[in-house]
């Protein structure tokens, strides 16, 4: 089991870049697809999540082809590329996600309950609306290039690894 978490103090600082951060991390993991198939098939799992205070990522399986699968994520993550067409898609997602969200009542409260009682926190409804008035392509490149340029790095490694 590996779990690194890296955090970024940039993603608190605005509700735009807590949205860049989602789109980021859904595009990775869009981007992973493909490239940790085989990973699957080998019953390697993998998770990437979008944290408060940055990227979680999650890999666990057998001990010897772990490492693998830990070097095609980070691969990624330093040369994070991606297309309009996939920028699109998943901007379309997350605004049906955090639609998805505002609906439901018992996850509004949740929400509303976080803001009162954590400092820095971005309300849904603040994510929602910075996300309708439309991100740019060129804004998410940048903020890419400063998350990976301010990043603090916690991780645990658990199970028969040297």
């Amino acid at each position: 089991y590996i779990r690194f978490h890296l955090i970024s103090p940039l993603i608190q600082q605005s509700a735009e870049n807590t949205v860049l951060f989602d789109t980021f991390v859904n595009i990775l993991s869009h981007n992973l697809g493909e490239p940790a198939y085989e990973a699957d098939v080998a019953q390697l799992e993998y998770k990437l999540v979008a944290g408060e205070h940055g990227l979680v990522i999650r890999v666990k399986g057998f001990n010897h082809k772990l490492p693998l699968l830990f070097q095609l994520i980070i691969d990624y993550l330093s040369d994070f590329s991606f297309t309009p067409a996939v920028f699109e898609m998943i901007t379309e997602q997350l605004k049906k996600t955090y639609f998805n969200i505002l609906i439901k009542p018992e996850t509004l409260a949740k929400d509303v309950r976080l803001l009162i009682l954590e400092h820095g926190r971005w309300s849904m409804i603040d994510k929602y609306q910075t996300l309708m008035k439309g991100l740019s392509i060129e804004a998410l490149s940048s903020f890419v290039k400063a998350f990976k340029s301010q990043l603090f790095v916690e991780g645990l490694v658990q199970g028969n690894f040297t």
